[in-house]
């Protein structure tokens, strides 16, 4: 009888400590949470102030009580913001579309075709990823110039086709599934390509699908490039033409519509992970892990 009250006392005691850690894990995660989210928080509320209330504001206030969508209105009469979504939406479409072909037949090749030196190809391929951004820019500026592509969407497009990343995660998904199958095929008479249509993308979609929502966010949030091989404003995207709209759309003292266009720039990559975030986690683990 004691034993069992013993037990029943160590079990309780193991329950509160157990509700203890998840009350304080709990609270951490809110804490941080709080000051994740709080950057969003400040970009809206300032968007949905009035350019004299906010600044005639000498300490900055939490909340308003008069909102306003003006600025949201001038987002889009003021500069040409629907231009610059446009232009990131054909971008980050096109790019992403070659990406994905050009990744998957690249980690196909790698993962199941057999060619002399495929080895030390693939890990030359991987030795790309150590060159610093800076010299690929330098060298894809030259080319592109050379080429006369400045100022076009095939200018823009073209550097941006590949992934070193994303066919070596694609190449570690594919080694996954069983060479059984592979070899059930070929003797079925089924060629590479359909093979790779009919069972390996269907098999490793959630990491295609990762891949996919990955390089649009990827694409949607490019500066440097479109910055660099761009001078012309209808070739500007949402990352570089905020800058212009900083310049010469609303002022460097318009901060609430500033902050509006950026509300209505983030609004779509947002939407985006929240829908496909169990998507991304899942196809992100499942390619980094062999089994």
């Amino acid at each position: 009888m004691e034993q069992r009250t013993d037990y029943d006392k160590m079990h309780k005691r193991s329950r509160t400590q157990n509700r203890l850690q998840k009350t304080a894990v709990y609270i951490f995660l809110t804490f941080w949470a709080l000051i994740v989210l709080f950057p969003f928080y400040w970009m809206i509320l300032t968007s949905v102030k009035s350019y004299a209330s906010y600044n005639a504001e000498y300490i900055p206030a939490f909340f308003t009580l008069s909102p306003t969508i003006q600025n949201y209105l001038d987002a889009f009469t003021a500069v040409p913001l629907a231009g610059y979504l446009l232009n990131t939406l054909i971008f980050a479409l096109a790019t992403t579309a070659l990406m994905v072909v050009v990744s998957t037949l690249a980690a196909y090749a790698f993962a199941r075709l057999d060619f002399r030196g495929k080895n030390l190809v693939f890990t030359l391929f991987l030795s790309l990823m150590m060159i610093p951004t800076e010299l690929v820019v330098i060298t894809n500026f030259v080319t592109v110039t050379n080429l006369d592509l400045r100022n076009s969407f095939a200018g823009l497009i073209l550097p941006s086709v590949t992934s070193v990343f994303y066919i070596y995660l694609l190449k570690e998904n594919f080694e996954q599934v069983p060479d059984e199958l592979y070899r059930a095929a070929r003797v079925d008479g089924t060629s590479d390509l359909k093979y790779l249509w009919k069972v390996m993308i269907p098999i490793c979609r959630p990491t295609i699908i990762t891949i996919t929502i990955l390089k649009i966010i990827e694409c949607w949030n490019s500066y440097v490039w479109p910055r660099l091989i761009t001078d012309d404003p209808a070739y500007y995207l949402v990352s570089n033409g905020i800058q212009e709209i900083r310049e010469n759309g609303f002022g460097r003292e318009n901060i609430p519509a500033m902050m509006a266009a950026v509300v209505v720039i983030s609004v779509p990559l947002i939407i985006l992970f929240l829908i496909f975030r169990r998507k991304i986690m899942a196809g992100v683990s499942r390619g980094g892990v062999k089994g």
